[in-house]
């Protein structure tokens, strides 16, 4: 029943309309200018459409990943500024160019998974880097929240790479990152931070949108396999190109 409603993205539909509302009333009320607006919208549009496997998200993405640098730039995130400035950009554009290849008839992306051996990897990965970053970024007197906004580098960074792959493990690290996040803004919001009260309502949006997303990329990758048997974890679809 649920791949019927897949199929005929409906589900996938209703899904965006239920964010770009919710999106456009927490901007509304919380915003103080267009610009915050703006921040809010397209990054809820782009994590919504990328939920669904919509390559389309890449592109708003790219915008998202600007304004929002300069709103976290306010907030004394540098690692954050970083991020979206020097990697979530040049990403955008390389993940749209990926995605583009590996698009199906219903203009969703081909999804995959990662065995466990792969799994352990990509954990040992963001633990590691995490540590390493956090000790850097605390060299820097302007820096808040030193290994909070190393973790959600990390996470951010990790997470692209498998979404630009096409691995639903993705979403396990965005549920992650959206908790860290929401707690990040929580203590900036406390000190007076800029926006601080409308960047977690649209953290906690994002998360609620990984786990849908998770779930969406979960029956993606059966109907994946289910379609091509050559398929196995971690491996890529006979003749993808």
């Amino acid at each position: 029943m649920a791949l019927d409603v897949l199929r005929g993205g409906k589900l996938d539909r209703i899904w965006l309309a239920f964010l770009i509302v919710t999106g456009g009333m927490l901007s509304v009320i919380l915003a103080t200018s267009v610009f915050e607006a703006t921040v809010s919208l397209s990054g809820i549009l782009c994590v919504g459409l990328t939920a669904i496997g919509r390559r389309e998200g890449y592109l708003i993405g790219i915008y998202s990943s600007l304004s929002y640098s300069i709103l976290a730039y306010g907030n004394g995130l540098l690692g954050e500024v970083y991020l979206n400035l020097l990697f979530f950009i040049p990403t955008g554009v390389l993940g749209y160019v990926m995605w583009n290849r590996h698009t199906r008839q219903d203009m969703t992306v081909e999804m995959r998974q990662l065995d466990w051996s792969q799994r352990i990897m990509v954990a040992a990965i963001c633990l590691v880097c995490t540590v390493g970053l956090g000790f850097l970024l605390r060299l820097n007197p302007h820096q808040n929240t030193p290994f909070i906004d190393a973790t959600t580098n990390v996470l951010s960074v990790v997470a692209t790479f498998l979404m630009m792959w096409r691995y639903k493990e993705q979403w396990l690290l965005y549920i992650l990152l959206n908790i860290v996040t929401i707690g990040m803004w929580l203590l900036r919001f406390i000190a007076g931070g800029a926006a601080g009260d409308l960047m977690i309502l649209m953290w906690s949006l994002f998360l609620i949108n990984a786990l849908f997303g998770y779930w969406r990329w979960h029956i993606g990758t059966k109907k994946a396999e289910s379609t091509f048997p050559c398929v196995n974890e971690g491996v890529e679809i006979c003749n993808a190109d």
